[in-house]
């Protein structure tokens, strides 16, 4: 079949009908089960079509129906259907449920993402605009290697460019189809760091040009500068694509909406007659032009959450306005959810008013409340999620049908921690775990080497964090004049001027560094950070150790400084690993360095636990767009969180953050679970946690208070004092009375994975004696690594004052006393090592799971 291949006379969109093949009894398949507004979404035929597709109202059954609707019934064939998702995987199923409905008779459309579909456009007019079919698609790897090259060949790091910051802004102005001629022509003249800017933009479009490469925002951008430069080019795609459909339709960004106006503009006369194979009459309108493609978009305004990617809400808003005669169907039946949560998503998002009116609702009942619980920290708060996920699972209910959504990353640690000690198996989707973050690895360690300066990861790693100009070479040099000599990394950095290969600017930087670990070991072990005198003293804070790293060392404020998304959030984990080391402190007074060390690596042992259930998927609220589970848990619901802090002084940036919560809303279908601190430790230091402002948008007779605000807050918990605190946002009064139990006793711990792995350096180039040096060292750490992989340690690193319950022997039958729970009886262990798991019924608080080598148990006579 030609690409161009013609479908015989009828309407100017389509075939004779909207009716087609039928089975038996005159009902039509692909029709069959879809509800009203559904059946409406496949049949309607116009110039334009808007979906407004609420959460769960079975948008991707409708897209597919529809494409095989048109298929089927003869109005279009497969290729000239341009169908458009934002994921490879979405474009995937797409095209195996359009296959399921019409076998062979589906081959020929384009079902691909955005980008995948301007490649192909691109690969084979790429001549057009000096480039050859073959050029090189770079991916962000590409792009930050690049961008690393040209900063410092222009010094630009010094006024705190990065390759991470620079592309970020390049990729901005690149889906904003702006290139740097555009930029500099708006730029402030007499700002240095935007004169520099453009040089690194000249220079990074120079070096793509020259490498017959692009970019991949350049495909979508380079697509439509084709287009609008080549009209006889556009008018080929014009010409073939008759129905053009767009999933997501809320999440495009300028550059994508543009292609898509390009797409679905008519063909001009002039260029009619360009055309080859040329245009036939059935073809052409009254005027001669062949019309505009058909257009129809799926999406939601209430879930569009990703302004910070360059998504622009007002695409979908103001589709009726772009295309004038456009028709908009409705899709509110919900298949996920229930109805109570159902109406707690329709009320928060009420409040928004850029957004397309719908009301969600479902045919399957009310289900059960949701479940309000805040707690007197974040600790109770992780406790509560534990204890609650625990119940969903004796009750019948798998791991993994269970989420826990926060709004930030640096949430995590805390439900990390209690999760571990509960025995329940997680994954963090979308992200790192808390300990195995690189700032984290970073921070960790400097307490690692101070504990134990003889360790050679820790020591190699912090080198190079922050990058303060050792390399590989002069890495290895102190290495093997430190296992020379026989005395620790940290000596040997003192006496770098003994080693002949460091110039004195290194030697200068090398002795500043081993002045800063010497201070804070000093410090760690109770002499204190400038005393010099042999007093016996107790150990200082880890906090206090941690913090004094983190200042000298700016680690914090350069991650500030980079003025990027991502950096933020490295900085707000660095800031919650302060709180964790203040908590410490807290919990276990005087105990000192290698007990924090130990507890650490005690949890990281019985990380990554196995369960037949699958695992609880923890999450960031944008991460859980388009997922959905049983059972879902939104933690952190306060103002300054949920809210975000950033958001408030952003324009249109609490409506963001609503759709955001109805997005965290909607993904659950059977129990929702709302949770919230009312003491939360940010920046190392406690502060008071205000209830969200969401919470009050929610009706009172849909949650099920645990334990609400006002028993935490308020006077003898006869009033919300935090619910109906005067504030300036307009939050008014109210708050919902507790109907259940209220348990927030707390234990501290901290999770994660031994601080001290990762390597620093990357190889640069050596020879003769240098490269012999090189190799000795690598070989060095190469051991080391083996040896900690092995279940190896450190010398020093287990403490007396942590708890290690490794050798204790457990049998079904034994009683046990827990330091929070009471007695109860074991009535079975499932495990083996590290990873043993007790299983206990208590005499107070009924059946539990304890990690026995973490617990806090001690075994009955």
């Amino acid at each position: 079949m030609s690409e161009f291949e013609l479908l015989e006379p009828g309407a100017p969109f389509g075939g004779p009908s909207a009716g087609g093949a039928r089975g038996a009894g005159g009902q039509d398949p692909l029709l069959d089960g879809l509800n009203p507004a559904q059946e409406r979404a496949v049949v309607s035929r116009g110039p334009a079509l808007l979906i407004v597709a609420g959460a769960g109202s079975g948008k991707t059954r409708v897209l597919t129906h529809r494409i095989a609707h048109l298929i089927r019934n003869k109005e279009a064939w497969p290729s000239q259907i341009l169908a458009i998702t934002f994921t490879n995987k979405a474009a995937a199923e797409m095209r195996e449920r359009i296959e399921g409905l019409l076998g062979e008779g589906a081959q020929g459309m384009w079902v691909s993402t955005f980008h995948s579909a301007c490649v192909r456009i691109l690969r084979r007019e790429a001549e057009r605009f000096g480039y050859v079919s073959g050029f090189t698609i770079y991916d962000s790897a590409d792009s930050r290697a690049l961008l690393k090259r040209i900063i410092k060949e222009l010094d630009a790091d010094t006024y705190g460019f990065t390759p991470a910051n620079a592309g970020s802004k390049i990729s901005k102005l690149k889906n904003e189809l702006s290139d740097a001629d555009d930029y500099a022509a708006t730029m402030n003249e007499s700002d240095p760091r935007d004169r520099l800017f453009v040089e690194i933009f000249k220079m990074y479009e120079q070096e793509l040009r020259r490498a017959n490469a692009f970019d991949f925002d350049d495909l979508i951008g380079q697509t439509v500068q084709l287009f609008r430069a080549h009209p006889d080019v556009a008018a080929v795609y014009q010409r073939r694509f008759r129905h053009i459909l767009v999933d997501e339709y809320q999440d495009t960004n300028h550059a994508q909406y543009s292609l898509i106006r390009e797409l679905t503009r008519p063909v001009e006369p002039e260029e009619v007659d360009r055309l080859t194979p040329p245009a036939r009459d059935r073809e052409l309108d009254a005027s001669g032009r062949i019309p505009p493609a058909s257009l129809t978009v799926v999406g939601d305004s209430d879930q569009s959450i990703y302004a910070f990617r360059g998504a622009d809400i007002r695409n979908i808003v103001e589709f009726e306005r772009d295309f004038p005669g456009a028709e908009v169907v409705k899709l509110e039946q919900n298949y996920r959810s229930t109805q109570n949560i159902l109406s707690a998503a329709n009320a928060v998002i009420g409040n928004n008013f850029d957004r397309q009116e719908k009301n969600l609702f479902t045919t399957e009942g009310d289900g059960a409340k949701i479940v309000g619980f805040t707690g007197y920290s974040q600790h109770d708060e992780a406790r509560f999620v534990a204890e609650e996920i625990e119940d969903l699972h004796r009750g019948g209910m798998a791991y993994g049908d269970v989420a826990v959504f926060y709004r930030t990353n640096s949430q995590t640690r805390a439900l990390e921690e209690l999760l571990i000690r509960s025995a329940i198996p997680y994954r963090v989707l979308g992200g790192t775990k808390f300990y195995e973050r690189a700032e984290i690895k970073d921070a960790m360690a400097y307490l690692t080497s101070i504990a134990n300066p003889y360790d050679p990861i820790a020591w190699s790693r912090l080198l190079g964090a922050p990058k303060r100009g050792i390399g590989p070479m002069a890495e290895a040099h102190l290495a093997n004049f430190q296992e020379a000599q026989g005395i620790s990394f940290h000596e040997a950095m003192l006496r770098a001027d003994e080693v002949g290969a460091l110039g004195p600017k290194l030697r200068g930087t090398v002795q500043q560094l081993a002045g800063l670990l010497t201070r804070a070991a000093r410090m760690a072990a109770g002499g204190g950070a400038t005393d010099d005198s042999a007093e016996e003293a107790k150990p200082a804070p880890v906090g206090d150790v941690l913090k004094l790293i983190l200042d000298e060392t700016e680690m914090i404020e350069k991650l500030r400084a980079k003025r990027d998304p991502q950096d933020d959030a490295r900085a707000e984990n660095l800031e919650e690993l302060i709180a964790v080391a203040r908590e410490f402190d807290a919990k276990q007074p005087g105990a000192g360095l290698l007990a924090f060390l130990t507890e650490v690596s005690l949890v990281a042992a019985a990380d990554d636990l196995d369960d037949t259930s699958g695992t609880v998927s923890l999450m960031t609220m944008h991460t859980a767009k388009g997922l959905e589970f049983k059972a879902v848990f939104i933690t952190g619901v306060e103002e300054g969180l949920l809210p975000h802090q950033m958001s408030v002084d952003e324009v249109g940036g609490i409506n963001e953050e609503r759709r955001l919560m109805y997005v965290g809303i909607t993904r659950a279908r059977e129990q929702l679970y709302l949770t919230l601190a009312s003491t939360r430790a940010t920046f190392g230091d406690v502060s008071v946690a205000m209830p969200s402002r969401f919470l009050q948008e929610i009706p009172e007779g849909l949650i099920d208070w645990r334990q609400s605000p006002g028993e935490v807050t308020g006077r003898g918990g006869t009033e919300s004092r935090a619910l109906n605190a005067p504030r300036s946002s307009g939050y008014g009064s109210g708050g919902a009375r507790s109907r259940g139990r209220v348990d927030s006793s707390v234990s501290f711990g901290a999770a994660g994975s031994r601080g001290g792995s990762g390597a620093a350096a990357v190889s640069e180039p050596a020879s003769g004696n240098m490269q012999s040096a090189l190799e000795k060292w690598r070989e060095r750490k190469r051991q080391a690594k083996a040896a900690q992989a092995a279940g190896g340690g450190f010398p020093n690193m287990i403490g007396g004052a942590a708890r290690d319950n490794g050798d204790l022997e457990l049998a079904s039958g034994d009683r046990i006393r827990h330091d929070e729970y009471g007695e109860g009886r074991v009535t079975g262990v499932t495990g083996v090592g590290s990873k043993r798991i007790a299983h206990v019924v208590f005499d107070a608080v009924g059946e539990r799971k304890l990690l026995v080598k973490l617990a806090p148990i001690t075994k009955v006579d």
